[in-house]
Protein backbone atom coordinates (compact mmCIF):
# COMPACT_ATOMS: atom_id res chain seq x y z
CA UNK A 1 0.00 0.00 0.00
CA UNK A 2 1.00 3.65 -1.10
CA UNK A 3 1.86 5.72 1.74
CA UNK A 4 -0.24 8.81 1.76
CA UNK A 5 0.78 11.15 4.61
CA UNK A 6 4.57 10.90 4.52
CA UNK A 7 7.14 8.69 4.42
CA UNK A 8 7.55 6.38 6.87
CA UNK A 9 11.28 5.52 5.80
CA UNK A 10 12.19 8.92 5.65
CA UNK A 11 10.39 9.73 9.12
CA UNK A 12 13.01 6.65 10.64
CA UNK A 13 16.02 8.66 8.76
CA UNK A 14 15.23 11.74 10.33
CA UNK A 15 14.59 11.00 14.02
CA UNK A 16 17.25 7.87 14.09
CA UNK A 17 19.96 9.17 11.82
CA UNK A 18 19.74 12.42 11.51
CA UNK A 19 18.58 14.12 14.91
CA UNK A 20 19.42 11.16 16.94
CA UNK A 21 16.34 10.88 18.78
CA UNK A 22 17.36 8.30 21.37
CA UNK A 23 19.93 10.20 22.80
CA UNK A 24 16.96 12.10 24.15
CA UNK A 25 16.05 9.13 26.22
CA UNK A 26 19.35 9.91 28.01
CA UNK A 27 17.94 12.55 29.60
CA UNK A 28 16.06 12.73 32.58
CA UNK A 29 12.76 13.11 31.85
CA UNK A 30 12.48 11.02 28.83
CA UNK A 31 14.23 8.39 30.54
CA UNK A 32 10.98 5.91 30.20
CA UNK A 33 11.26 6.01 26.91
CA UNK A 34 12.97 4.39 24.24
CA UNK A 35 12.61 3.79 20.05
CA UNK A 36 9.87 1.11 21.03
CA UNK A 37 7.37 4.25 22.64
CA UNK A 38 8.74 6.55 20.52
CA UNK A 39 7.48 3.69 17.57
CA UNK A 40 4.55 3.12 19.04
CA UNK A 41 3.17 6.88 19.22
CA UNK A 42 3.96 7.30 15.38
CA UNK A 43 1.88 4.27 14.65
CA UNK A 44 -1.00 4.92 16.73
CA UNK A 45 -0.55 8.83 15.46
CA UNK A 46 -0.85 7.27 11.15
CA UNK A 47 -3.79 5.27 12.21
CA UNK A 48 -5.74 7.73 13.67
CA UNK A 49 -4.81 10.19 10.88
CA UNK A 50 -5.87 7.43 8.17
CA UNK A 51 -8.80 6.54 10.17
CA UNK A 52 -10.25 9.58 11.54
CA UNK A 53 -8.90 12.73 10.17
CA UNK A 54 -7.77 11.73 5.66
CA UNK A 55 -11.81 10.25 5.26
CA UNK A 56 -13.25 13.60 5.12
CA UNK A 57 -10.71 16.25 4.33
CA UNK A 58 -11.95 16.67 1.24
CA UNK A 59 -15.77 16.87 2.67
CA UNK A 60 -14.95 19.52 5.44
CA UNK A 61 -13.57 21.52 2.65
CA UNK A 62 -16.55 20.82 0.38
CA UNK A 63 -18.94 21.79 2.89
CA UNK A 64 -17.24 24.52 5.09
CA UNK A 65 -18.64 25.55 8.12
CA UNK A 66 -21.88 27.61 8.06
CA UNK A 67 -23.44 29.88 10.23
CA UNK A 68 -26.74 29.24 11.80
CA UNK A 69 -28.85 31.21 14.47
CA UNK A 70 -25.45 32.53 15.95
CA UNK A 71 -23.48 29.48 16.01
CA UNK A 72 -20.83 27.70 13.92
CA UNK A 73 -21.76 24.41 12.56
CA UNK A 74 -19.45 21.65 10.92
CA UNK A 75 -19.26 18.47 9.31
CA UNK A 76 -20.28 15.54 11.44
CA UNK A 77 -17.08 13.77 10.64
CA UNK A 78 -14.71 16.68 12.36
CA UNK A 79 -15.84 15.80 16.45
CA UNK A 80 -15.13 11.82 16.20
CA UNK A 81 -12.09 12.70 14.58
CA UNK A 82 -10.60 15.52 17.32
CA UNK A 83 -12.21 12.72 20.01
CA UNK A 84 -10.27 10.06 18.86
CA UNK A 85 -6.73 12.32 19.14
CA UNK A 86 -7.79 13.85 22.60
CA UNK A 87 -8.75 9.91 23.72
CA UNK A 88 -5.11 8.67 22.02
CA UNK A 89 -3.28 11.46 24.36
CA UNK A 90 -2.12 13.68 21.98
CA UNK A 91 -3.30 17.26 23.41
CA UNK A 92 -0.95 16.32 26.13
CA UNK A 93 1.45 14.27 24.66
CA UNK A 94 4.66 16.58 25.98
CA UNK A 95 3.20 16.68 29.36
CA UNK A 96 4.31 15.00 32.46
CA UNK A 97 3.21 11.84 33.18
CA UNK A 98 1.75 13.53 36.35
CA UNK A 99 -0.57 15.57 34.32
CA UNK A 100 -1.58 12.85 32.33
CA UNK A 101 0.61 13.39 29.36
CA UNK A 102 2.62 10.88 26.97
CA UNK A 103 6.15 13.26 28.85
CA UNK A 104 7.09 12.78 24.90
CA UNK A 105 9.83 14.87 23.38
CA UNK A 106 8.55 18.06 21.63
CA UNK A 107 10.59 16.38 18.54
CA UNK A 108 8.27 13.10 19.04
CA UNK A 109 4.93 15.10 19.55
CA UNK A 110 5.80 16.89 16.22
CA UNK A 111 6.64 13.97 14.21
CA UNK A 112 3.07 12.35 15.19
CA UNK A 113 1.54 15.59 15.00
CA UNK A 114 2.58 15.81 11.33
CA UNK A 115 0.40 12.74 10.26
CA UNK A 116 -2.59 15.02 11.28
CA UNK A 117 -1.70 18.11 9.55
CA UNK A 118 -0.91 15.72 6.38
CA UNK A 119 -4.09 14.24 6.84
CA UNK A 120 -6.54 16.82 7.71
CA UNK A 121 -4.81 20.13 7.93
CA UNK A 122 -8.54 21.95 8.78
CA UNK A 123 -9.56 19.36 11.62
CA UNK A 124 -6.09 19.17 13.04
CA UNK A 125 -5.94 23.10 13.61
CA UNK A 126 -9.14 22.72 16.38
CA UNK A 127 -6.62 20.48 19.25
CA UNK A 128 -3.31 22.29 17.26
CA UNK A 129 -4.23 26.13 18.47
CA UNK A 130 -5.56 24.11 22.15
CA UNK A 131 -2.38 23.04 23.01
CA UNK A 132 -0.63 26.31 22.20
CA UNK A 133 -3.79 28.31 24.45
CA UNK A 134 -2.96 25.82 27.14
CA UNK A 135 1.06 26.59 27.38
CA UNK A 136 0.40 30.17 27.33
CA UNK A 137 -1.87 29.46 30.28
CA UNK A 138 0.35 27.78 32.18
CA UNK A 139 3.32 29.64 31.57
CA UNK A 140 1.80 33.12 32.66
CA UNK A 141 -1.50 32.29 34.24
CA UNK A 142 -1.84 32.31 37.91
CA UNK A 143 -2.40 29.13 39.69
CA UNK A 144 -6.24 30.23 40.14
CA UNK A 145 -6.43 30.73 36.16
CA UNK A 146 -4.53 27.48 35.64
CA UNK A 147 -6.87 25.67 37.80
CA UNK A 148 -10.37 27.18 36.59
CA UNK A 149 -9.16 27.14 32.68
CA UNK A 150 -5.97 25.00 31.96
CA UNK A 151 -7.25 22.20 33.39
CA UNK A 152 -10.19 21.57 31.72
CA UNK A 153 -8.26 22.40 28.48
CA UNK A 154 -5.87 19.41 29.25
CA UNK A 155 -8.90 17.28 30.38
CA UNK A 156 -9.69 18.24 26.91
CA UNK A 157 -13.26 19.44 27.96
CA UNK A 158 -12.06 23.01 26.66
CA UNK A 159 -10.55 24.60 23.51
CA UNK A 160 -8.78 27.68 23.00
CA UNK A 161 -7.99 30.28 20.35
CA UNK A 162 -5.83 33.27 20.34
CA UNK A 163 -7.50 36.86 19.48
CA UNK A 164 -5.31 39.34 17.96
CA UNK A 165 -5.92 40.70 14.35
CA UNK A 166 -8.40 43.93 14.36
CA UNK A 167 -10.53 44.76 11.71
CA UNK A 168 -8.49 48.53 11.00
CA UNK A 169 -4.94 46.70 12.20
CA UNK A 170 -4.35 44.06 10.61
CA UNK A 171 -0.37 42.48 11.51
CA UNK A 172 -0.37 46.08 13.30
CA UNK A 173 -0.67 45.25 16.61
CA UNK A 174 0.18 48.19 18.36
CA UNK A 175 -3.21 50.01 16.71
CA UNK A 176 -5.65 47.37 18.32
CA UNK A 177 -8.54 49.31 19.79
CA UNK A 178 -10.10 46.77 22.24
CA UNK A 179 -10.19 47.92 25.25
CA UNK A 180 -10.20 46.09 29.07
CA UNK A 181 -12.03 48.28 32.06
CA UNK A 182 -11.06 47.30 35.50
CA UNK A 183 -14.01 46.08 37.33
CA UNK A 184 -14.84 45.97 41.07
CA UNK A 185 -14.51 42.16 41.08
CA UNK A 186 -10.84 42.32 40.17
CA UNK A 187 -12.30 40.83 36.58
CA UNK A 188 -12.42 43.82 33.08
CA UNK A 189 -14.43 44.10 30.99
CA UNK A 190 -13.51 43.79 27.36
CA UNK A 191 -14.74 45.21 24.56
CA UNK A 192 -13.60 45.08 20.88
CA UNK A 193 -13.97 43.74 17.57
CA UNK A 194 -11.45 40.57 16.24
CA UNK A 195 -11.22 38.96 12.81
CA UNK A 196 -9.64 36.10 11.49
CA UNK A 197 -9.69 34.24 14.50
CA UNK A 198 -9.43 30.19 13.88
CA UNK A 199 -11.30 28.20 15.56
CA UNK A 200 -13.26 31.27 17.09
CA UNK A 201 -16.24 28.97 17.34
CA UNK A 202 -17.46 25.65 16.59
CA UNK A 203 -19.49 22.73 19.03
CA UNK A 204 -16.73 20.50 19.53
CA UNK A 205 -15.64 21.12 23.34
CA UNK A 206 -17.65 22.74 26.34
CA UNK A 207 -16.01 25.91 26.64
CA UNK A 208 -13.84 27.98 24.16
CA UNK A 209 -11.29 30.22 26.25
CA UNK A 210 -9.83 33.40 24.05
CA UNK A 211 -6.82 34.72 24.73
CA UNK A 212 -7.15 38.58 23.91
CA UNK A 213 -5.12 40.99 23.24
CA UNK A 214 -6.72 44.25 24.58
CA UNK A 215 -5.25 48.07 26.11
CA UNK A 216 -5.90 48.66 29.75
CA UNK A 217 -7.37 52.79 30.36
CA UNK A 218 -4.05 53.69 31.10
CA UNK A 219 -2.19 52.14 28.54
CA UNK A 220 1.27 53.47 27.03
CA UNK A 221 0.88 54.00 23.38
CA UNK A 222 2.17 51.31 21.03
CA UNK A 223 3.04 47.77 22.04
CA UNK A 224 4.09 48.90 25.45
CA UNK A 225 0.55 49.26 26.10
CA UNK A 226 -1.13 45.78 25.38
CA UNK A 227 -2.10 43.12 27.87
CA UNK A 228 -3.35 39.97 27.88
CA UNK A 229 -6.43 38.52 29.23
CA UNK A 230 -8.67 35.28 29.39
CA UNK A 231 -12.10 35.82 27.91
CA UNK A 232 -13.87 32.04 27.75
CA UNK A 233 -17.09 31.95 25.96
CA UNK A 234 -18.97 30.79 29.13
CA UNK A 235 -18.18 31.79 32.23
CA UNK A 236 -16.89 29.23 34.53
CA UNK A 237 -17.86 29.21 38.38
CA UNK A 238 -16.15 28.17 41.91
CA UNK A 239 -16.70 24.67 41.46
CA UNK A 240 -15.64 24.20 37.77
CA UNK A 241 -19.26 23.81 36.23
CA UNK A 242 -20.28 26.41 33.00
CA UNK A 243 -21.88 29.52 33.94
CA UNK A 244 -23.79 31.54 31.83
CA UNK A 245 -22.58 32.47 28.15
CA UNK A 246 -19.89 35.52 27.95
CA UNK A 247 -20.32 38.71 25.93
CA UNK A 248 -18.78 37.41 23.21
CA UNK A 249 -20.77 37.10 19.79
CA UNK A 250 -19.99 35.27 16.37
CA UNK A 251 -20.52 38.09 14.14
CA UNK A 252 -19.69 36.14 11.21
CA UNK A 253 -17.11 33.61 9.53
CA UNK A 254 -15.22 34.52 6.49
CA UNK A 255 -14.96 31.72 3.77
CA UNK A 256 -11.62 30.93 2.64
CA UNK A 257 -10.00 29.51 -0.67
CA UNK A 258 -8.70 26.94 1.48
CA UNK A 259 -8.01 25.31 4.95
CA UNK A 260 -11.96 25.69 4.98
CA UNK A 261 -12.00 23.17 7.47
CA UNK A 262 -11.24 25.36 10.18
CA UNK A 263 -13.31 28.31 11.17
CA UNK A 264 -12.37 31.84 10.59
CA UNK A 265 -14.42 33.89 12.74
CA UNK A 266 -15.18 37.66 13.70
CA UNK A 267 -15.78 37.97 17.25
CA UNK A 268 -17.74 40.83 18.82
CA UNK A 269 -16.44 41.29 22.82
CA UNK A 270 -18.71 43.26 25.19
CA UNK A 271 -21.52 44.15 22.53
CA UNK A 272 -24.15 44.39 26.26
CA UNK A 273 -21.52 45.64 28.09
CA UNK A 274 -20.90 42.56 30.47
CA UNK A 275 -17.89 40.80 28.60
CA UNK A 276 -15.64 38.80 31.56
CA UNK A 277 -12.07 39.19 30.83
CA UNK A 278 -9.16 37.51 33.63
CA UNK A 279 -5.97 39.75 33.59
CA UNK A 280 -3.11 37.45 32.58
CA UNK A 281 0.13 38.24 34.51
CA UNK A 282 1.41 42.02 34.55
CA UNK A 283 -0.41 44.70 32.86
CA UNK A 284 0.58 45.88 29.62
CA UNK A 285 3.09 42.90 29.30
CA UNK A 286 0.42 40.89 27.25
CA UNK A 287 2.22 41.10 23.95
CA UNK A 288 5.91 39.41 25.65
CA UNK A 289 3.41 36.69 26.56
CA UNK A 290 1.49 36.13 23.42
CA UNK A 291 4.70 35.63 21.38
CA UNK A 292 5.49 32.63 23.47
CA UNK A 293 1.71 31.00 21.15
CA UNK A 294 2.80 33.05 18.39
CA UNK A 295 5.98 31.49 18.20
CA UNK A 296 4.59 27.99 18.41
CA UNK A 297 1.91 29.15 15.94
CA UNK A 298 4.52 29.97 13.32
CA UNK A 299 5.98 27.11 13.75
CA UNK A 300 2.87 25.12 13.39
CA UNK A 301 2.10 26.77 10.81
CA UNK A 302 5.82 26.16 9.01
CA UNK A 303 4.68 22.19 9.58
CA UNK A 304 1.27 22.24 8.17
CA UNK A 305 3.06 23.87 5.16
CA UNK A 306 5.74 21.09 5.09
CA UNK A 307 2.94 18.29 5.15
CA UNK A 308 0.57 19.85 2.62
CA UNK A 309 3.37 20.19 0.44
CA UNK A 310 4.34 16.41 1.43
CA UNK A 311 1.14 14.99 0.59
CA UNK A 312 0.96 16.38 -2.86
CA UNK A 313 4.52 15.17 -3.33
CA UNK A 314 3.59 11.27 -2.59
CA UNK A 315 0.34 11.65 -4.41
CA UNK A 316 1.96 13.44 -7.42
CA UNK A 317 4.83 10.37 -7.32
CA UNK A 318 2.25 7.91 -7.26
CA UNK A 319 0.52 9.37 -9.85
CA UNK A 320 3.81 9.41 -12.06
CA UNK A 321 4.93 5.93 -11.44
CA UNK A 322 1.36 4.31 -12.58
CA UNK A 323 -0.12 7.14 -15.44
CA UNK A 324 1.15 6.32 -19.15
CA UNK A 325 1.91 8.78 -21.50
CA UNK A 326 3.92 9.42 -24.82
CA UNK A 327 7.45 8.06 -25.30
CA UNK A 328 10.56 9.21 -24.73
CA UNK A 329 12.18 11.75 -27.10
CA UNK A 330 14.62 8.94 -28.57
CA UNK A 331 11.37 6.46 -29.26
CA UNK A 332 10.68 6.95 -32.93
CA UNK A 333 8.34 3.58 -32.86
CA UNK A 334 4.50 5.24 -32.55
CA UNK A 335 3.09 1.84 -32.04
CA UNK A 336 5.55 1.29 -28.84
CA UNK A 337 4.04 1.27 -25.61
CA UNK A 338 3.70 4.31 -23.82
CA UNK A 339 5.90 5.11 -20.57
CA UNK A 340 4.67 5.92 -17.26
CA UNK A 341 5.26 9.91 -16.84
CA UNK A 342 7.56 9.37 -14.44
CA UNK A 343 9.99 8.28 -17.16
CA UNK A 344 10.12 11.92 -18.66
CA UNK A 345 12.98 13.63 -17.39
CA UNK A 346 10.97 16.81 -16.97
CA UNK A 347 8.43 14.50 -14.68
CA UNK A 348 11.42 13.69 -12.79
CA UNK A 349 12.57 17.28 -12.43
CA UNK A 350 9.61 18.36 -10.90
CA UNK A 351 9.25 15.39 -8.83
CA UNK A 352 13.16 15.92 -7.65
CA UNK A 353 12.45 19.80 -6.74
CA UNK A 354 9.04 18.53 -4.58
CA UNK A 355 11.47 16.18 -3.28
CA UNK A 356 14.26 19.04 -2.27
CA UNK A 357 11.57 21.20 -0.85
CA UNK A 358 9.67 19.32 0.98
CA UNK A 359 12.07 17.10 2.78
CA UNK A 360 14.45 19.53 3.90
CA UNK A 361 11.85 21.81 5.49
CA UNK A 362 10.80 19.02 6.62
CA UNK A 363 14.01 18.05 8.22
CA UNK A 364 14.16 22.06 9.59
CA UNK A 365 10.76 21.67 11.42
CA UNK A 366 12.10 18.61 13.04
CA UNK A 367 15.72 19.80 14.03
CA UNK A 368 13.94 22.86 15.53
CA UNK A 369 11.64 21.03 17.69
CA UNK A 370 14.53 18.93 18.85
CA UNK A 371 15.97 22.69 19.33
CA UNK A 372 12.84 23.09 21.93
CA UNK A 373 13.46 19.88 23.56
CA UNK A 374 17.09 21.49 24.09
CA UNK A 375 15.75 24.51 25.72
CA UNK A 376 13.86 22.29 28.21
CA UNK A 377 16.40 19.60 28.95
CA UNK A 378 19.76 20.45 28.56
CA UNK A 379 21.90 20.25 31.34
CA UNK A 380 22.98 23.97 31.93
CA UNK A 381 21.11 27.00 31.67
CA UNK A 382 23.82 28.18 29.47
CA UNK A 383 23.39 25.35 27.36
CA UNK A 384 19.52 25.76 27.23
CA UNK A 385 20.00 29.31 26.69
CA UNK A 386 22.09 28.39 23.81
CA UNK A 387 19.09 26.67 22.37
CA UNK A 388 16.91 29.25 22.78
CA UNK A 389 18.84 31.85 21.13
CA UNK A 390 19.12 29.32 18.02
CA UNK A 391 15.71 28.72 18.03
CA UNK A 392 14.33 31.99 18.18
CA UNK A 393 16.86 32.95 15.41
CA UNK A 394 15.14 30.12 12.72
CA UNK A 395 11.45 30.39 13.67
CA UNK A 396 11.38 32.96 10.80
CA UNK A 397 12.01 30.68 9.00
CA UNK A 398 10.72 27.67 9.90
CA UNK A 399 7.56 29.45 9.39
CA UNK A 400 8.54 31.39 5.81
CA UNK A 401 10.59 29.14 3.73
CA UNK A 402 8.09 26.32 3.87
CA UNK A 403 5.30 28.35 3.24
CA UNK A 404 7.09 29.57 0.11
CA UNK A 405 8.36 26.20 -0.96
CA UNK A 406 6.17 24.23 -0.06
CA UNK A 407 3.54 26.21 -1.84
CA UNK A 408 5.85 25.63 -4.88
CA UNK A 409 6.13 22.07 -4.40
CA UNK A 410 2.34 21.90 -4.78
CA UNK A 411 1.65 23.90 -7.46
CA UNK A 412 4.62 21.37 -9.42
CA UNK A 413 2.25 18.36 -7.90
CA UNK A 414 -0.46 20.11 -10.35
CA UNK A 415 1.50 20.47 -12.95
CA UNK A 416 2.15 16.92 -13.01
CA UNK A 417 -1.11 15.39 -12.92
CA UNK A 418 -1.76 18.16 -16.03
CA UNK A 419 -5.33 18.21 -16.66
CA UNK A 420 -6.66 16.45 -13.73
CA UNK A 421 -4.30 18.81 -11.59
CA UNK A 422 -6.54 21.49 -11.26
CA UNK A 423 -9.90 19.49 -10.88
CA UNK A 424 -11.35 19.17 -7.70
CA UNK A 425 -11.88 15.34 -8.34
CA UNK A 426 -7.96 14.89 -7.43
CA UNK A 427 -6.93 16.25 -4.53
CA UNK A 428 -3.88 18.33 -5.42
CA UNK A 429 -5.78 21.46 -5.81
CA UNK A 430 -7.30 21.16 -2.17
CA UNK A 431 -3.51 20.94 -0.90
CA UNK A 432 -2.81 23.95 -2.68
CA UNK A 433 -5.58 26.35 -1.73
CA UNK A 434 -4.97 25.00 1.54
CA UNK A 435 -1.14 25.76 1.42
CA UNK A 436 -1.90 28.94 -0.30
CA UNK A 437 -3.14 30.59 3.02
CA UNK A 438 0.23 29.80 4.86
CA UNK A 439 2.45 32.32 3.70
CA UNK A 440 -0.06 34.96 5.00
CA UNK A 441 -1.08 32.86 8.10
CA UNK A 442 1.23 33.87 11.38
CA UNK A 443 2.62 36.87 9.77
CA UNK A 444 3.74 37.15 6.37
CA UNK A 445 6.78 36.69 4.48
CA UNK A 446 7.42 40.63 4.95
CA UNK A 447 6.62 40.23 8.78
CA UNK A 448 8.79 37.52 8.87
CA UNK A 449 11.82 39.16 7.25
CA UNK A 450 11.56 42.22 8.92
CA UNK A 451 12.15 40.39 12.55
CA UNK A 452 14.69 38.47 10.93
CA UNK A 453 17.12 41.32 9.71
CA UNK A 454 15.61 43.85 11.80
CA UNK A 455 15.47 41.80 15.32
CA UNK A 456 16.69 38.87 15.19
CA UNK A 457 20.17 38.55 13.78
CA UNK A 458 21.29 41.30 16.63
CA UNK A 459 20.06 39.96 19.74
CA UNK A 460 22.18 38.84 22.50
CA UNK A 461 24.71 40.54 20.71
CA UNK A 462 23.81 38.04 17.71
CA UNK A 463 24.39 34.71 19.71
CA UNK A 464 22.01 32.98 17.73
CA UNK A 465 23.96 34.26 14.21
CA UNK A 466 26.81 33.09 15.79
CA UNK A 467 25.86 29.40 16.64
CA UNK A 468 24.14 29.23 13.33
CA UNK A 469 27.45 29.86 10.97
CA UNK A 470 29.29 27.52 13.11
CA UNK A 471 27.13 24.74 12.74
CA UNK A 472 27.40 25.27 9.50
CA UNK A 473 31.08 25.92 9.26
CA UNK A 474 31.63 22.17 10.99
CA UNK A 475 28.75 20.52 8.49
CA UNK A 476 30.83 21.42 5.58
CA UNK A 477 34.30 20.42 7.67
CA UNK A 478 32.51 17.26 8.12
CA UNK A 479 31.32 16.67 4.16
CA UNK A 480 34.64 17.33 3.24
CA UNK A 481 35.58 13.85 4.61
CA UNK A 482 33.59 12.49 1.64
CA UNK A 483 35.02 13.36 -2.10
CA UNK A 484 31.36 12.44 -3.87
CA UNK A 485 30.30 15.40 -1.44
CA UNK A 486 32.75 18.21 -2.34
CA UNK A 487 30.51 19.22 -5.67
CA UNK A 488 27.59 19.68 -2.77
CA UNK A 489 29.45 21.41 0.13
CA UNK A 490 31.35 24.12 -2.04
CA UNK A 491 27.90 25.95 -3.29
CA UNK A 492 26.93 25.81 0.48
CA UNK A 493 30.07 27.32 1.35
CA UNK A 494 30.42 30.10 -1.29
CA UNK A 495 26.95 31.41 -0.27
CA UNK A 496 27.23 31.20 3.78
CA UNK A 497 30.37 33.59 3.21
CA UNK A 498 29.02 35.74 0.44
CA UNK A 499 25.45 35.95 2.80
CA UNK A 500 27.94 36.88 5.91
CA UNK A 501 29.58 39.93 4.04
CA UNK A 502 26.11 41.10 2.62
CA UNK A 503 24.49 40.55 6.22
CA UNK A 504 27.33 42.35 8.02
CA UNK A 505 26.65 45.32 5.57
CA UNK A 506 23.19 45.51 6.17
CA UNK A 507 23.45 45.77 10.23
CA UNK A 508 26.49 48.40 9.19
CA UNK A 509 23.63 50.31 7.66
CA UNK A 510 20.83 49.52 10.87
CA UNK A 511 23.62 51.29 12.90
CA UNK A 512 24.07 53.90 11.40
CA UNK A 513 20.19 54.83 11.27
CA UNK A 514 19.52 53.45 7.34
CA UNK A 515 16.71 51.57 8.37
CA UNK A 516 14.12 52.20 5.52
CA UNK A 517 17.39 51.44 2.87
CA UNK A 518 18.49 48.56 4.57
CA UNK A 519 15.00 46.69 5.22
CA UNK A 520 13.66 47.49 2.00
CA UNK A 521 14.58 44.19 0.00
CA UNK A 522 14.46 42.23 3.46
CA UNK A 523 12.10 39.80 1.50
CA UNK A 524 15.31 38.44 -0.58
CA UNK A 525 17.68 38.32 2.35
CA UNK A 526 14.86 36.49 4.13
CA UNK A 527 14.95 33.99 1.35
CA UNK A 528 18.36 33.37 0.74
CA UNK A 529 18.69 33.16 4.52
CA UNK A 530 16.07 30.37 4.08
CA UNK A 531 18.04 28.51 1.68
CA UNK A 532 21.15 28.90 3.18
CA UNK A 533 20.07 26.89 6.02
CA UNK A 534 17.98 24.54 4.23
CA UNK A 535 21.34 23.91 2.17
CA UNK A 536 23.07 23.06 5.91
CA UNK A 537 20.20 20.89 6.69
CA UNK A 538 20.25 19.11 2.71
CA UNK A 539 24.43 18.70 3.36
CA UNK A 540 23.67 17.07 6.97
CA UNK A 541 21.17 14.45 5.45
CA UNK A 542 23.46 13.78 2.52
CA UNK A 543 26.58 13.45 4.99
CA UNK A 544 24.10 10.35 6.83
CA UNK A 545 22.78 8.98 3.51
CA UNK A 546 26.50 8.47 2.66
CA UNK A 547 26.83 6.85 6.35
CA UNK A 548 24.15 4.87 5.44
CA UNK A 549 25.37 3.04 2.61
CA UNK A 550 28.44 2.79 3.57
CA UNK A 551 26.86 0.29 6.12
CA UNK A 552 26.10 -1.83 3.11
CA UNK A 553 22.42 -2.64 3.79
CA UNK A 554 21.09 -2.88 -0.05
CA UNK A 555 17.90 -2.88 1.42
CA UNK A 556 17.99 0.71 2.03
CA UNK A 557 20.42 1.76 -0.89
CA UNK A 558 17.97 3.28 -3.02
CA UNK A 559 16.86 5.22 -0.51
CA UNK A 560 20.17 6.59 0.59
CA UNK A 561 20.71 7.72 -3.56
CA UNK A 562 17.52 9.15 -3.23
CA UNK A 563 18.49 11.34 -0.29
CA UNK A 564 22.32 12.34 -2.22
CA UNK A 565 20.15 13.33 -5.55
CA UNK A 566 17.85 15.40 -3.79
CA UNK A 567 20.45 17.08 -1.84
CA UNK A 568 22.76 17.59 -5.07
CA UNK A 569 19.51 19.09 -6.68
CA UNK A 570 19.07 21.88 -3.91
CA UNK A 571 22.74 22.42 -3.47
CA UNK A 572 23.42 22.90 -7.23
CA UNK A 573 20.28 23.56 -8.60
CA UNK A 574 18.48 25.89 -6.20
CA UNK A 575 22.21 27.45 -3.66
CA UNK A 576 24.08 29.15 -6.44
CA UNK A 577 20.41 30.62 -7.94
CA UNK A 578 20.77 32.70 -4.47
CA UNK A 579 23.67 35.12 -5.58
CA UNK A 580 21.32 36.89 -8.04
CA UNK A 581 19.60 38.09 -4.75
CA UNK A 582 22.47 38.74 -2.92
CA UNK A 583 23.88 41.23 -5.71
CA UNK A 584 20.86 43.08 -5.42
CA UNK A 585 21.32 43.15 -1.62
CA UNK A 586 24.85 44.14 -2.53
CA UNK A 587 23.94 47.27 -4.69
CA UNK A 588 21.16 48.39 -2.03
CA UNK A 589 18.88 48.18 -5.13
CA UNK A 590 15.94 50.79 -4.68
CA UNK A 591 13.73 49.63 -7.41
CA UNK A 592 11.22 48.61 -5.25
CA UNK A 593 11.43 51.16 -2.32
CA UNK A 594 11.47 54.32 -5.01
CA UNK A 595 8.72 53.62 -7.02
CA UNK A 596 6.21 55.93 -6.65
CA UNK A 597 2.36 55.81 -5.57
CA UNK A 598 1.53 57.71 -8.41
CA UNK A 599 3.66 55.68 -11.21
CA UNK A 600 1.33 52.84 -10.70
Amino acid sequence: MSETLLSSRNLAFELYEVLDAEALTQRERFADHNRETFDAALGTARSIAEKFFAPHNRKGDEEEPEYVDGAATLIPEVKPAVDAFLEAGFLNATRSFEQGGMQLPTLLSQACFAHFQSANVGSSAYPFLTMGAANLIESFGSEEQKQRFLQPMIDGRFFGTMALTEPHAGSSLSDIRTRAEPAADGTYRIKGNKIFISGGDHPLSENIVHMVLAKLPDAPPGVKGISLFIVPKFLVNDDGSLGKRNDVILAGLFHKMGYRGTTSTALNFGDNGDCVGYLVGKPHAGLSYMFQMMNEARIGVGMGAVMLGYAGYLYSLEYARERPQGRLPDGKDPTAPQVSIIQHADVRRMLLTQKAYVEGAFDLGLYSARLFDDTQTLATEEQRQQAHELLDLLTPIVKSWPSEFCLKANELAIQILGGHGYTREYPVEQYYRDNRLNPIHEGTHGIQSLDLLGRKLTQNKGAGLKQLTRLINECCERAAAYESLNALRQPLEHLAARLSSVTLALLGDLMQGKVNEALANSALYLKVFGHTVIGWRWLEQAIRAEQGLARGNSADADFYRGKLQAARYFLTWEVPGCHHELALLEARDDTCLAMQDNWF
